[in-house]
């Protein structure tokens, strides 16, 4: 049982060092991606993952679960505290399971839910046609204004008032405006319709105060715990009172089993960090990456939807370019730089092209880079994309990358 990874399986071992070098040596713009801390990786691989238990603290199905209980009620204790929540639960394996139990919880077969469209910068789990949810409900879905590129309430109201939805969810995965939920509280009170808001990627943002809080406002809110939060891979519901049981059952035994119960605590961990000064600064200093990330794209001439960004990510708009989402993303990797494709709205692609790419700056942070070295990476941005046939200047711009990379790691004996 003391066999190290290296002496156990080489050829696994092998494999996590040269990704972890290709982290440690890559710009990962990837807004849904991001490094936790060394006390989250600890936890994650801790004596927890071998722990069954099914069921909530004090209620289990299975014996041996007194600190387990005792981890949980601390996730929870501490998440309420920074969601400023009624009721918790932190047993979702997923941001999309966590959704999916929202459906369970709150829906019958065949009622329907209106939700942003996916090439709007909507989520998969909010209904999109190849999911589990399309399959169960009614999917309606809503769009940005065409000129504007962002939420006209007017127009979101009369969709609602036409197709009187028993659920309307406001939530984004490359959404990089702001949002209102007391404006989404009114078009859901005008239809007698429940208000779910998915905040996967801006929690971070929301619990330090740079952006506006659903909590007051949604019966119900998701979150995974990942991106902007810094932690683990996994996801919360955060509801009213009355609604907790329901959830909870729609959790377990509604969707899910057992609980990662060594997850949980990765979270509790990450729920901790998150209340401390350095992290509200880390959470600004995110904010401000991202604008000067998105000045420096906007001034070296990539139109950015919506203008810019008040958030972590940016949507980058390439049709003018003649140059898809998917070569750009591609040629961009080559470089060092990683970023998604992603649709812009409106778009003329189909989605496994796509006319956008979605740069986001949570990573870059974690890793100290500041407003000067999101000047420079934007120029590079550019500069690779107004060439893109130019395989010597990736190659050049790789070393560069590289070179930069070294005086940021990931973890300080990477360096």
């Amino acid at each position: 049982m003391s066999i190290s990874l290296a002496q156990n399986d080489p050829e696994v071992n092998e494999i996590l060092k040269q990704e972890l070098q290709r982290q440690q040596n890559s710009l990962t713009l990837i807004p849904s991606e991001n490094y936790p801390s060394k006390a989250v990786l600890e936890v994650e691989g801790s004596v927890l993952i071998d722990k069954y238990a099914e069921g909530y603290p004090g209620r289990r199905h299975y014996q041996g679960c007194k600190f387990i209980d005792e981890i949980e009620e601390l996730a929870i204790s501490r998440a309420k505290k920074i969601f400023k929540a009624e009721h918790v639960n932190v047993q979702a394996h997923s941001g999309t399971q966590a959704n999916i139990a929202i459906y369970q919880a709150l829906l019958k077969p065949g009622d329907t839910i209106l939700s942003l469209n996916l090439s709007h910068g909507g989520h998969l789990s909010h209904g999109n046609r190849s999911t589990l949810p399309h399959t169960h409900y009614r999917i309606v879905n809503y769009g940005v204004d065409r000129e504007s590129e962002t939420f006209n309430y007017e127009e979101i109201q009369a969709i609602a008032e036409n197709c009187h939805p028993q659920l309307i969810i406001v939530g984004a995965s490359a959404y990089p405006r702001a949002i209102d939920y007391s404006h989404w509280r009114r078009i859901a009170d005008e239809v007698g319709a429940y208000l779910m808001a998915d905040v996967a990627h801006i929690i971070g943002l929301i619990v330090t105060g740079l952006h506006p809080d659903p909590v007051p406002y949604a019966n119900v809110v998701t979150t995974t715990t990942h991106k902007t939060l810094r932690g683990p891979r996994g996801g919360v519901i955060i509801c009213r009172q009355n609604l907790a049981s329901r959830i909870d059952r729609a959790i377990f035994p509604g969707t899910q089993g057992g609980p990662f119960m060594h997850t949980i605590a990765a979270k509790a961990v990450c729920f901790q960090e998150a209340q401390r000064l350095e992290f509200k600064e880390y959470q600004q200093q995110i904010v401000s990456n991202a604008k000067a990330l998105a000045k420096s794209l906007r001034e070296d001439g990539l139109r950015l939807v919506s203008g810019g960004t008040d958030t972590h990510l940016i949507l980058v708009d390439l049709s003018k370019k003649s140059l898809t989402g998917d070569k750009a993303a591609t040629i961009l990797e080559e470089a060092g730089i990683v970023v998604n494709k992603n649709s812009i709205p409106f778009d003329p692609q189909p989605p496994s092209i796509t006319s956008g790419i979605r740069p986001g700056t949570p990573a870059l942070t974690t890793r100290g880079m500041r407003e000067p070295e999101m000047q420079l990476i934007g120029k590079w941005i550019n500069k690779i994309l107004s060439s893109p046939e130019d395989r010597t200047l990736r190659k050049k711009m790789r070393s560069w990358v590289r070179e930069l990379c070294q005086q940021f790691p990931i973890y300080e004996d990477l360096k």
